[in-house]
């Protein structure tokens, strides 16, 4: 079994390409203020959501900003609704629902390929502009046809014969983390490898973000707790605080940034010729 799962990773590495197309065409679509919407049935509907909801936290990425289309709903979640993968038009009626735009990009997740739910939600949204993106382990099968980027992961048969959850489950995770991670660091959500946009919710995030802050601003951790603190637990404004910003012209700065600490920063250090705040 665990070598099954070691070529599930290999399997997923050989895409390395095709998903750094996918995240170049998705940071295009989502910088115009697109949506990520994750399609999906049963276990490859649970792995999508699963990686989805670690966005908010992690990238600060708004929960308005991101839809979850599960065959069955919520209920799907911690229940088995296996039919409901077979209604096709269940899921174009929730494409229309959701007001797909071309501004957005849909990911559809499904190991056979075949999905009725998952393949016509691709169908759909693709018609109506929005960049598709694939997410398999059959080739030549419907859902890689049908959307603009396709991301197949051969990982074949299961130990346990039909149970997705193995091999395939692990390729796609792979593959969704990978994809969500490089969307982030494509729209500036990180700076050298840190979060620069997580929720700061607990005492140990707390420490976390003074961590942070210190690393990237050059400042005390006694320091980088009072920005933090002035900013009202507002990592990327209290990065800017400590790289000697007042509040009202870090929120500035990140707003023309379109919120990129990173593009932000360098504006700060232009006008203060390149000097840190050094506290």
């Amino acid at each position: 079994m665990l070598h099954g799962q070691q070529q599930a990773a290999r399997a997923a590495e050989a895409l390395a390409p095709e998903i750094a197309d996918a995240v170049s065409a998705a940071v295009s679509r989502l910088k115009h203020g697109g949506r990520i919407i994750l399609v999906g049935a049963g276990t490859s509907g649970r792995i999508a959501v699963q990686d989805g909801v670690e966005l908010a936290p992690t990238y600060g990425w708004s929960m308005d900003r991101l839809v979850f289309l599960l065959a069955g709903g919520r209920n799907a979640l911690t229940e088995s609704v296996e039919a409901a993968e077979d209604d096709a038009a269940l899921a174009v009626r929730e494409i229309a629902e959701s007001s797909v735009s071309s501004d957005d990009v849909v990911i559809g997740v499904a190991a056979s390929g075949r999905t009725p739910y998952t393949c016509a939600a691709i169908e759909c949204s693709r018609a109506k502009g929005a960049l598709t993106i694939a997410i398999a382990n059959q080739p030549a099968t419907p859902l890689i046809d049908l959307a603009d980027i396709a991301l197949c992961a051969e990982t074949g048969a299961e130990f346990i014969a039909g149970s997705t959850r193995m091999k395939a489950g692990t390729a796609q995770k792979i593959i969704l983390n990978t994809l969500s991670t490089g969307i982030m660091i494509g729209l500036g959500r990180t700076h050298d490898g840190l979060m620069t946009h997580m929720s700061v919710s607990n005492a140990k995030l707390r420490r976390r973000a003074i961590d942070i802050i210190s690393q990237i601003a050059g400042t005390s951790p006694e320091c980088s707790g009072d920005k933090l603190h002035a900013a009202d637990n507002d990592l990327p404004v209290a990065i800017l605080m400590a790289a000697g910003c007042d509040r009202d012209q870090a929120q500035r700065l990140l707003s023309e940034a379109n919120h990129s600490v990173t593009t932000a920063l360098a504006a700060v250090r232009r006008s203060s010729g390149g000097q840190s705040n050094g506290a």
